[in-house]
């Protein structure tokens, strides 16, 4: 049976089309796909991700512990800072990746969904391991969590929250109380807009969503709910990796153009078979492309180069904001440099495909 997060009744009563994502109901979509994407690109869109997980880290060897499973440098994070960051395996296989928010007395994971069992045990084992032992703390189900993303969703926001959120830098967050509920604010997203990402106890969902999002099903609404699968489009624009497609216990971030992410100083799980990847330099590389006609590429499909197979898409999608047929793929690192022609392989038949730089989409800023 799938579990529900705090906002369910929201989607049902806006008519949402809810469906199983990683043991979770989920709106998949409430208006269409489309729609919600461009309301997303040009007003505000309201996200329940009250499906990812959300870990807590306490005492005096969550840092400790947290340096050794993860692959970004923290002992330098400041408090009221996030960072992005990934969980690998021995091999230098992604397990996850995540963002890790440190404040004033414990350090807080945010994970995908469908690898919060795994990571959990992942935790545990390692800081058995490295005979550790700090607090962990899965809030997922006590806690609810929503993204309010958008180039109008900053003006909404500071007529609600008690603090310049306007102030507020990228990856920064703040702890405030509004009507007696306790929020943690992140300026963060997966869409590729500004915005902010909101916890919230699971007990005062149905309040908040009043407060914040007002007659989100008002036609006319500046803010409106929007479902995975906008969100989904809305990150392969901005070319946002997905675990699943873009990441897995397989491949290493190096690979996927995260080498900002891994700092390669320090020791963690996985470091010293990426210190050998970046060594040696990656064999594939994740790049852009740009495909002739509408037709979209599916995960999976054979990407060619003079007709030898040079790759696999992860990703593809008919892009709603620029009207162009796009995709994410692993090919030969030899064949990712922007101008490479390529052709990807849609049911049997070639279409001819560029490299490109990536983002897809990159937002106007003021």
């Amino acid at each position: 049976m799938s579990l529900h997060t705090p906002f369910y009744d929201f989607h049902v009563s806006a008519g949402a089309k809810l469906v199983d994502y990683a043991g979770w109901e989920m709106p998949l979509l409430y208006r269409g796909i489309v729609p919600e994407h461009l309301h997303t690109r040009s007003h505000a869109s309201l996200f329940d991700i009250s499906h990812m997980g959300r870990i807590r880290f306490g005492g005096n060897d969550a840092l400790p512990l947290l340096d050794k499973t993860l692959t970004r440098k923290l002992i330098d994070q400041p408090v009221g800072v996030s960072r992005y960051s990934l969980v690998c395996n021995e091999s230098g296989g992604v397990l996850d990746d995540v963002i890790v928010s440190r404040d004033e007395k414990d350090w807080l994971v945010v994970c995908n969904a469908a690898n919060r069992a795994k990571l959990l045990g992942h935790f545990q084992l390692a800081a058995k391991n490295h005979k550790l032992d700090p607090t962990i703390d899965d809030q997922t189900e006590r806690t609810a969590m929503v993204a309010i993303q958008g180039p109008a969703a900053m003006e909404r926001l500071a007529n609600v929250l008690p603090f310049d959120v306007k102030g507020m830098k990228k990856y920064h967050f703040e702890n405030c109380d509004v009507m007696f509920i306790r929020l943690v604010v992140f300026r963060s997203g997966y869409t590729g807009e500004d915005g902010v990402e909101i916890i919230l106890p699971a007990r005062a969902a149905s309040m908040a969503m009043k407060m914040m999002g007002g007659k989100l099903s008002r036609e006319n609404a500046t803010l409106q709910p929007a479902g995975l699968g906008a969100r989904d489009t809305l990150r392969l624009e901005a070319a946002m990796p997905l675990y699943g497609h873009e990441l897995d216990e397989k491949t290493d971030p190096i690979s996927a153009g995260l080498a900002w992410a891994v700092d390669l100083t320090k020791d963690f799980i996985g470091a010293q078979a990426l210190r050998s990847v970046a060594n040696s330099g990656p064999k594939r590389k994740l790049a852009g492309l740009e495909l002739e006609g509408r037709r979209i590429a599916r995960q999976d499909a054979v990407v060619r180069r003079s007709g030898q197979p040079a790759g696999r898409v992860t990703s593809g999608t008919l892009s709603p904001t620029l009207q162009r047929s796009i995709a994410l793929a692993y090919v030969n690192a030899d064949a990712t440099a922007e101008g490479t022609m390529l052709e990807v392989d849609l049911a049997g038949a070639p279409v001819a495909a560029k490299v490109v730089k990536l983002p897809f989409y990159k937002r106007a800023t003021a």
